[in-house]
């Protein structure tokens, strides 16, 4: 069976060598045929080597594959990925392989990417009482007014006397406990000079 987009069947591939045989030219069965000077050529061709059997679609199967990898080498490759843990160019120079088959065996037992082995605890460093040491840290909020900023209303001074500019969220933590407090000022460097009417604030405690 001839694929999909071949122009010619089997039963059209032998008209068109039947005409070429009897003394038609090459390029006049082409042209009548619909296809090409040199597709004429090649079927004409395979029909003197092997006859109407030649005028089948042959398999698109390569004629060699390549070696695949033993399964002794892969047995090898994967017990030096797991006993060492090194990368494919450690391993090809401990193995003597190339890394494109060392790449290649790694994806195929699904060990391509090596996973990180705590050997010790984890140690969470803390001071030892509550109060010792406090961690600031202030974030810059801009304050939007219902309709739109600066893209709709534009930029200039009076900005914060209708609504837009800058708040600031005020936030300690402490190293001990881990207890936290968040705070909105509309000031970055004196948050209690022009403080809020409602604070935020928020506890939080974490396993220590």
């Amino acid at each position: 069976m001839s694929h999909p987009n071949a122009r010619l069947t089997v039963q059209g591939r032998l008209t068109l060598v039947g005409r070429i045989e009897s003394g038609w030219p090459v390029g006049k069965a082409a042209r009548a045929a619909g296809v090409s000077r040199q597709t004429a050529g090649k079927w004409t061709r395979r029909f003197r080597e092997s006859g109407k059997v030649g005028l089948v679609d042959a398999s698109s199967r390569p004629h060699r594959l390549p070696p695949t990898v033993p399964s002794r080498r892969c047995h090898r490759i994967v017990n030096a990925r797991l006993r060492h843990r090194r990368g494919p160019h450690w391993l090809s120079w401990r193995l003597h392989i190339a890394r494109s088959t060392i790449y290649a065996v790694l994806r195929r037992y699904g060990i391509s990417r090596l996973r990180i082995r705590r050997t010790e605890p984890v140690v969470r460093y803390e001071w030892p009482e509550p109060g010792d040491l406090v961690h600031l840290d202030v974030k810059k909020l801009g304050r939007i007014k219902q309709g739109g900023g600066h893209r709709f209303n534009g930029r200039g001074p009076g900005m914060n006397d209708t609504g837009q500019g800058w708040e600031f969220v005020h936030v300690a933590i402490d190293d001990h406990s881990r207890l936290a407090y968040a705070e909105i000022c509309r000031d970055e460097a004196d948050p209690h000079g022009q403080r809020q009417q409602l604070p935020i604030a928020a506890v939080l405690r974490s396993p220590a």
